[in-house]
């Protein structure tokens, strides 16, 4: 651990285990206990109520929050500045419809069910948002922030796409400097290298859990499913209990016992398009049908976690910025980065089949399939791409593609059973 301000960090405690029993059925769901008892899953599946809690608490308090819509947005800048980063990707179909009264009904669904949260007034996070932290990454994005700016207070990230460009990296890190400088600004405060640093630790303790947490999927025998494990995430970062309930959730699901029928399943690597939180429908069919997705490479998945950033060495704005320029996100061009990281991923977890999940109109992942195709092709995986929005009307055909594709990896191995 870096040393910060002569302070060096200290390690929460760990919570004691809760039973292996637990974690197959969470028999707390529904219970009134304390949060340090309850189970990790039972935990997480009411996240958005635990992050609304924090967030009108935190609110109360004086503390801004911050809405932000990418990946690229470092968190710990925030962070730094005493405020409270909240994602606000919409994953809801129900939104849409009226979103698509002012944007294009062709348009990707992840941009519409936001836009539509916004003109309902329905997200508490978004209403609660002293600022937006927005970016230049697809044009559909770029254009719906122009409208929803007209109403709300929006600062807009310029990402460079060239990654391989000497002066991106240099750009970028300018971009970072002006939105720190206008988080002091608007905030009336002064972010520190030490509160930038101590942003970063905590942000890294998080990262470990969730990558240690995915970790276990690389076993023969998974204690986990897909679906259970992107559960473990959080609209906001770095709240103590849910790193409690990591550390929880690792001590139990390191401790259980093997599955046999895991072995049963095969075993998945899905990529592409993020999954917002009620966005799963993919998933869904792919576990329902035989599947086990053992690695998503998505942003919200591990694409975020893979790395942390460098504490205590220098300049931590240059670590940040240098850490989320890294990301490998179909915007860039060239985007050679996410195809080495899918070659490392089908190293680390041993998928049979790669699934690329594209939502309509997202027309980067869209053209990027090829170059996934032809990564999958050299590892000797086989390929499928689905294309999809957030209505559940295709889902029998997508299960129908799904399962085809099992049978093309080999059915249902048996060799961990």
């Amino acid at each position: 651990m870096c040393e910060c301000c002569g302070k060096k960090k200290v390690e929460a405690k760990k919570t004691d285990p809760c039973s292996t029993a637990k974690i197959l059925g969470c028999s707390s769901q529904g219970a009134s206990v304390p949060a340090e008892e309850e189970c990790p899953l039972t935990w997480f599946g009411n996240m958005i109520g635990h992050c609304h809690e924090y967030a009108v608490k935190a609110h109360v308090e004086g503390k801004p929050i911050v809405g932000i819509m990418c990946e690229y947005t470092p968190r710990e800048l925030i962070m730094a500045a005493g405020a409270v980063p909240v994602c606000l990707c919409g994953g809801s179909l129900d939104t849409i419809s009226v979103a698509e009264q002012e944007l294009p009904s062709n348009l990707c669904p992840l941009i519409k069910s936001t836009y539509g949260y916004h003109l309902q007034r329905s997200n508490p996070f978004l209403e609660m948002s002293s600022l937006i932290v927005a970016e230049t990454t697809c044009d559909g994005k770029k254009k719906m922030y122009e409208l929803m700016a007209q109403t709300r207070p929006m600062y807009i990230l310029e990402l460079p796409q060239k990654e391989t460009d000497g002066d991106a990296r240099a750009h970028w890190y300018r971009e970072v400097e002006k939105l720190k400088s206008h988080l002091e600004s608007v905030f009336k405060v002064r972010i520190t290298d030490c509160a930038l640093n101590e942003a970063i630790e905590k942000m890294n303790r998080e990262r470990s859990l969730r990558r240690q947490l995915a970790a276990l999927m690389q076993r023969d025998l998974p204690p986990l499913t897909g679906r259970q494990l992107i559960q473990f995430k959080s609209s906001i970062s770095c709240i103590d209990t849910d790193c409690a309930q990591y550390e929880r959730a690792l001590e139990m699901l390191s401790a259980k016992p093997p599955d046999r029928s895991m072995g049963s399943r095969v075993r998945v690597l899905m990529t592409g398009v993020p999954m917002a939180h009620g966005a799963e429908k993919v998933l869904d069919i792919i576990e329902e049908h035989g599947g086990l997705v053992v690695s998503m490479e998505n942003c919200t998945g591990l694409k975020p976690i893979m790395d942390d950033v460098p504490c205590g060495n220098g300049d931590p704005l240059r670590a940040i910025a240098d850490h989320y320029f890294k990301l490998p996100c179909s915007v860039k061009t060239p985007n050679n980065s996410r195809l080495n990281l899918i070659r490392r991923l089908v190293k680390e977890y041993r998928p049979e089949c790669i699934i690329d999940l594209v939502w309509q109109a997202c027309l980067t992942y869209d053209v990027e399939s090829h170059f996934v195709s032809q990564t999958a092709e050299e590892m000797g995986l086989p390929y499928l791409r689905v294309e999809t929005d957030y209505s559940p009307s295709d889902t029998a055909r997508i299960a129908v593609r799904v399962e085809a594709l099992f049978e093309t990896a080999g059915g249902t191995p048996s060799r961990y059973q």
